[in-house]
C-alpha cells in the first residue's frame, strides 16, 4: 500500500478508539503529516498518545474546538450498532450536525463519513444494489446514516465541503457467515478505500459502498464501480477464499436471512408497550 503523503496538513480521525479506528490509525498515521485522534474520554484512555483529543460529539462547543485547524476528517465516531433511538439521535444525528457545523466554521474542506450498508438493508439479499437507488434503511441506525448522507449533500451544495459517504459493509478480519461473503470489507481494503477518499483530487459529494472485490458482492454495480473509479479505489481482496468455512453459517429464518441488513433486522423493537 502506498505511503504517499496526504494532501491535508491536519487530519482528524473520530471514533479512533473503536475497532475500525484502531485499524485505520497506523495507515493514516503513516500518510498524514499531522493526525489527531479523537473519541469519548473513557474510550480514548485505552489508546493514549500525544495526538489524542477527547471530545463528546454531542457537545457543539467541544466539537468546534476539536476541528480548529483541521483540513480533513475521517469520521467514524458515533453509535455503531442498531439500538434504541435516543442514543443514536445524540451520537449519529446531533453529533454529525455539530461536526459539519464545526467544519463550516473552521474551514475544513473534506469529510470521509462512515455511512453504512444498512441505509439499504431492506433490499433482498442477492439483488444488485447501487448507490443511486432509493434508500431502504433497516432500523434506527440505518436511518441515522441516511440522515448523515443528506446532511453531507446539503453541506456540499451550500458550503462546498466535499464529502465521501462510505456505505461500509462487514469490516471484519474474516467474513462471519454466508451473508459476509457478499458484504465483506477486508481491513486492508478499508485502508485502501479511506486513503483513496483522502487522496482523490475532487470528490464533490460521493456515495459509494465500502466492500472488497467479492465474487458474490451485491454492490459491484456499474454505478458503484464508477464511484470507486472517481475515488481511485481498487479493492484487492475477495471473500471467496473463506467460502468453505462460512457458507453453512446462516442467520435465523426471516428478515435476517432474507434481507441485506442481516442481523440488524433481528434487533428491536425497543418498546413493547401496547397501544391503548
Amino acid at each position: 500500500m502506498t505511503t504517499t503523503p496526504l494532501p491535508w496538513a491536519r487530519l482528524l480521525l473520530t471514533g479512533a478508539a473503536g475497532t475500525l479506528g484502531r485499524v485505520l490509525t497506523p495507515p493514516l498515521a503513516a500518510a498524514a503529516s499531522d493526525l489527531v485522534r479523537s473519541d469519548l474520554p473513557a474510550a480514548l484512555a485505552a489508546v493514549p498518545g500525544p495526538d489524542t483529543m477527547p471530545c463528546d460529539l454531542a457537545d457543539a462547543a467541544a466539537v468546534r474546538r476539536l476541528l480548529q485547524g483541521v483540513d480533513a476528517v475521517v469520521h467514524l465516531g458515533g453509535f455503531s450498532v442498531e439500538g434504541p433511538f435516543a442514543p443514536i439521535l445524540q451520537a449519529n444525528i446531533v453529533g454529525l450536525v455539530n461536526l459539519y457545523e464545526a467544519a463550516r466554521l473552521n474551514g475544513t474542506r473534506r469529510i470521509v463519513f462512515a455511512s453504512s450498508n444498512h441505509v439499504t438493508g431492506c433490499y433482498e439479499q442477492g439483488r444488485d444494489t447501487d448507490p443511486g437507488e432509493p434508500p431502504r434503511p433497516d432500523g434506527f441506525y440505518g436511518v441515522s446514516k441516511l440522515f448523515g448522507e443528506g446532511l453531507a449533500s446539503m453541506y456540499h451544495d451550500r458550503y462546498g465541503i466535499q464529502s465521501v459517504c462510505l456505505r461500509i459493509g462487514t469490516a471484519t478480519v474474516e467474513p462471519p457467515d454466508r451473508r459476509g461473503l457478499s458484504t465483506w470489507l477486508s481491513h486492508a481494503d478499508l485502508a485502501r478505500l479511506v486513503l483513496a477518499c483522502l487522496r482523490a483530487p475532487d470528490v464533490g459529494f460521493t456515495v459509494a459502498y465500502g466492500v472488497s472485490a467479492n465474487t458474490r458482492s451485491w454492490w459491484n454495480t456499474p454505478v458503484n464501480r464508477a464511484a470507486w473509479a472517481r475515488l481511485g479505489y481498487q479493492p484487492q481482496d475477495d471473500s471467496e477464499r473463506f467460502a468453505a468455512q462460512v457458507e453453512q453459517l446462516l442467520l435465523p429464518e426471516g428478515p435476517q436471512r432474507r434481507l441485506q441488513g442481516g442481523s440488524f433486522l433481528g434487533i428491536g423493537p425497543f418498546d413493547d408497550t401496547p397501544s391503548p
